[in-house]
């Protein structure tokens, strides 16, 4: 199996980058989790310890939760991240001006052979890279939820993107025990174009009532094999999430992928799915 990074750097720590942290750790790396204050670096640690406790507990770490928890440290800033980072992926929300404004900064942070790294699931790679001075060290890493159990890494490359960065890339994708798929930047990738599209036509057919979620989910995971329906899906993700990603997509790829008034309306009344506890699923 190929070698993680030495050293990554994770900017953001929430549910994603937490995941990303800790399949990083558990590989063997050093990793430095970006935050923006400290109650919110606290709180990044602590998912990464509840993830390690969980994974612990499934028999899937080969070493002891406290000794891979001893690699991960949190800092309160971007430009705090270490300047020896072989790799630092930003795992901000879909927000193109935040994510751009940290990875120009994260840039100056660290060295020159660094390679910076997006989780975006559907923001043009090459956009994000005219905020950097570097833009061929920059790729897309797009990681699945949950980080620790998906088998996916979705490897998107800029318009600029050097062949040795997608080399990178691939190599640590792999040192995670992952699998990748390679795709050219493009409104939402393959996975979430795909993904979302099946989604909406999901979240349609509720808001027409051709039949419950339970009933369309289980159309699709008994019919198609797949491993959970739209619906639920949806709600792992979060209807925030998926509504974010349908407007761009909307904007960049046409009517299709307008969003059905049911998911605005679910989204205003606060019922982002798990983690608000009630989705098309309820959540306790």
């Amino acid at each position: 199996m190929p070698s993680a990074p030495v050293v990554v750097g994770v900017i953001g720590g929430g549910r994603m980058g937490a995941g990303i942290a800790q399949s990083f750790a558990a590989a063997g790396s050093t990793v430095t989790v970006a935050e923006g204050n400290a109650s919110a670096a606290a709180a990044a640690r602590d998912r990464i310890g509840a993830g390690l406790q969980r994974a612990a507990e499934r028999g899937k770490l080969i070493e002891p939760m406290e000794r891979i928890l001893s690699r991960v440290t949190t800092v309160e800033s971007v430009e705090a991240l270490p300047a020896t980072a072989d790799l630092v992926v930003e795992a901000v929300p879909e927000d193109t001006a935040l994510k751009a404004r940290l990875l120009s900064a994260a840039e100056r942070a660290v060295g020159v052979r660094t390679v910076l790294a997006t989780n975006t699931s559907s923001l043009s790679v090459s956009e994000l890279a005219s905020a950097l001075v570097h833009p061929g060290r920059f790729v897309g890493m797009h990681f699945f939820n949950p980080v620790p159990a998906s088998e996916l890494v979705e490897i998107v490359v800029g318009s600029q993107t050097l062949p040795t960065t997608v080399r990178a890339a691939l190599e640590w994708t792999h040192s995670l025990g992952k699998k990748d798929v390679v795709v050219r930047d493009s409104p939402g990738f393959a996975s979430s174009r795909l993904g979302v599209a099946l989604g909406l036509e999901a979240i349609r057919m509720v808001e027409e009532q051709v039949a419950e979620p339970e009933a369309i989910d289980d159309a699709m995971r008994l019919g198609y094999k797949h491993p959970m329906g739209p619906l639920r899906l949806t709600d792992l993700v979060g209807l925030d999430v998926r509504l974010a990603i349908a407007e761009h997509l909307h904007a960049t790829l046409g009517e299709r992928f307008a969003p059905p008034r049911l998911l605005r309306e679910k989204v205003a009344r606060g019922e982002l799915g798990r983690k608000s506890g009630q989705g098309f699923y309820p959540w306790p």
